[in-house]
């Protein structure tokens, strides 16, 4: 249900709650939106407020605006992008959604494997930044935040070197989400975090320009969280 927001960020906070409410599916695909004189009665915001956040809900293509006739709400799976997933793995209650967690990580297993092949035929030289940093986790003494910082700059010298700007901002994506939710995967991705050996191995086949040899390893490495969180999701999935 909508509430009255806080009066500071005004335009910020109902952007939220209407997205919130698209993307949970409570505002169904092809429902009309109140409006703008509504809205901001139901939300106790000002009109502006509300025009502003109808704006960012139309650039992040979760509604249309037609201007005369009634503003929908879009089918998100359909007109939404990547910038969607941060406000689809954390539910409106905080909790994670497993599902969505589940298929971030398979986003990333997926791309990593070619960010590392792409990487080692394109950028041999990102190997010494590589080493440098796998140097550095042997010095984390097995701290899980500070291995998963170290583990994000790892593959961002990785897809830097792939040259690939289509996978650097989808990267970005999931590094941001990573970040923001670092205490969960901290601990679900230790199991690769911690292991330095196969790190040196991708910086290895870089050096070397070992295509095949980093996408194996990168594959390999990525499969330890994919599997932990796939895991997670099917026993929370088996108490509903």
């Amino acid at each position: 249900m909508l509430k009255p927001v806080e009066k500071k960020s005004l335009s910020e906070a109902v952007f939220e709650q209407l997205r919130d409410e698209i993307v949970s599916g409570r505002m169904e695909a092809g429902s009309a939106l109140p409006a703008e004189r509504a809205l901001g009665e139901m939300l106790n915001v000002n009109r502006g407020a509300v025009r502003e956040a109808l704006k960012k809900l139309e650039q992040a293509r979760l509604i249309q605006i037609s201007h005369g006739g009634a503003t929908r709400v879009l089918d998100f799976h359909e007109t939404g992008g990547l910038d969607l997933i941060a406000a689809l793995v954390t539910r409106t209650d905080g909790r994670v959604d497993a599902k969505v967690a589940r298929g971030v990580m398979e986003l990333r297993s997926a791309l990593g494997a070619d960010i590392a092949r792409r990487c080692a035929q394109r950028s041999p030289e990102r190997s010494t930044a590589l080493f440098e940093i796998v140097k550095r986790m042997g010095r984390a003494d097995g701290d899980l935040g500070e291995l998963l910082e170290l583990n994000l700059e790892f593959w961002t010298e990785l897809v830097d070197g792939s040259r690939n700007v289509a996978y650097r901002l989808a990267y970005n994506t999931v590094r941001d989400l990573l970040g923001e939710l670092s205490t969960l995967f901290a601990a679900m991705l230790a199991e690769e975090t911690t292991d330095l050996a196969t790190h040196r191995r991708i910086a290895e086949a870089v050096r070397d320009s070992e295509v095949d040899d980093a996408e194996f390893y990168a594959r390999d490495l990525m499969s330890r969280g994919e599997e932990r969180v796939s895991k997670v999701a099917e026993l929370i999935e088996e108490d509903k």
